[in-house]
């Protein structure tokens, strides 16, 4: 059993640089972003678009931090069928 839960683990943190390049918190990442939420509105599109207005807001204060939080909530947002 404890082998199993260390083989969990170890496939778990092999795969998570690649999720993590993917929601790296560039400019370049939101634009693509922001150039995919054109069209039909969704649920998972306007969850996203509240998102990025968050992560704005939280730019134009100069907080960085939080703005890459709602970046990574409204990437998982559009992931969303």
């Amino acid at each position: 059993m404890k082998t199993l839960l260390l083989a969990t683990a170890f496939a778990a943190l092999a795969l998570s640089p690649a999720s993590a390049a993917k929601m790296a918190c560039t400019s370049a990442n939101m634009a693509k972003l922001v150039a995919g939420m054109g069209g039909e509105d969704t649920p998972g599109k306007m969850a996203a678009r509240k998102s990025m207005a968050a992560a704005n807001s939280e730019m134009s204060k100069g907080n960085m931090r939080g703005a890459c939080k709602h970046y990574m909530s409204a990437e998982k947002a559009m992931a969303m069928k």
